[in-house]
């Protein structure tokens, strides 16, 4: 996460607008373009930089390449007990997990948990607007999305996995939910292009070039190198579980299958996700979200000085106050290809 840029200040309801705009310049549908719109802004706004409106040339080049289906209807199949199967029919991830909320959350009550796996997707942002909802309705949930192979296994040197995130989310009696948002590798693919733009360098064993030496250079990592996976074979490990539950399980293409070298431009990854929601009121007499607060209260006495989420939701409350900053030629490159939206 990163500190967002000094510039001019706009309203969350603003930008979450004005890239809804975007979207539907774009030939998304509006409904979809509203979800994307706002997922982007959310990230925008408390502080996810690298998955905020970072990522719209991104999203814009792979709706112009036909990569993605922006106006994709997805299909929403109860195939279990508590299990919902979601076809995205290559459109974005967002909106599929949307079509399905209201269904997965009744499930989740009445079973006590449920799954989610979405397929055909294309998931382009952070995860954690995907679990925070459900914690903030009392559940605990868990999300993991496959993604662009752009990481080695742990010892090896061609790419064969996604950055492959996991977010956990679960909610805490008188306070925020606790939220964590991770990617296996050692950091994740925006970060590093953003690294790479900056000319930043990396922390030693983020990855290997394309001989597969070791580099803490992340243009040399871009230029047919790879990332590492975090904690050498044990985030591998993560990493390979992530990839069956979010590919293997779902239906999914596996990271090293995605090939959009027929649509110049393209970045998304057409892979799949998976998402687990728990109701924790039918565990131990219904408190676990009181507990969860007296644990994360014994870390903070303990000396612990931030806990996940924490810079996130302090950042949140400082854009709602002031505003978000954004570049000025960042936002006059939003509004010039919003225009299409609005005189179409």
């Amino acid at each position: 996460m990163l500190s967002p840029p000094a510039g001019v200040r706009i309203s969350f309801g603003e930008l979450a607008k004005l890239l809804r705009d975007v979207f539907v310049s774009a030939g998304v549908l509006a409904d979809h373009a509203a979800i994307l719109g706002e997922n982007c802004a959310q990230c925008e706004r408390d502080g996810s930089l690298s998955h905020g409106i970072f990522r719209i040339p991104g999203y814009l080049a792979s709706l112009r390449s036909g990569w993605v289906d922006g106006r994709a209807i997805p299909i929403v199949q109860q195939t279990g007990a508590a299990f919902l199967s979601v076809d995205a029919r290559n459109g974005f991830a967002q909106p599929a997990l949307a079509a399905a909320r209201m269904q997965l959350t009744q499930m989740a009550r009445d079973a006590g948990a449920a799954v989610l796996a979405i397929r055909d997707s294309h998931h382009f942002s952070a995860l954690w607007p995907d679990t925070e909802p459900f914690a903030m309705d009392g559940f605990v949930a868990i999300a993991v999305v496959s993604g662009l192979a752009c990481v080695a296994p742990s010892a090896g040197a061609k790419p064969l996995l996604g950055t492959n995130p996991i977010a956990f989310a679960a909610p805490v009696s008188g306070g925020n939910p606790l939220i964590f948002d991770q990617s296996t590798s050692m950091l994740s693919n925006g970060d590093l292009r953003i690294a790479a733009r900056e000319g930043s360098t990396l922390s030693e064993n983020a990855g290997v070039d394309r001989f597969g030496h070791p580099t803490a250079d992340p243009r040399a990592i871009l230029d047919g190198g790879a990332l590492l996976p975090f904690g050498g074979y044990k985030g591998a490990s993560i990493a390979l579980m992530v990839e069956i539950l979010a590919a293997a399980l779902t239906g999914g293409q596996f990271a090293h299958q995605v090939d959009f070298s027929r649509h110049p431009g393209a970045e998304t990854p057409r892979t799949g996700q998976l998402l687990i929601v728990i109701d924790p009121d039918r565990a131990h007499g219904g408190d676990a979200a009181r507990r969860i607060a007296e644990l994360l209260g014994t870390l903070r006495a303990g000396g612990v000085m931030r806990l996940p989420g924490d810079r996130r939701f302090e950042q949140r409350r400082q854009s709602d106050r002031d505003g978000i900053a954004l570049v000025p030629d960042r936002l006059r490159e939003l509004r010039a290809w919003a225009a299409a939206a609005l005189s179409s």
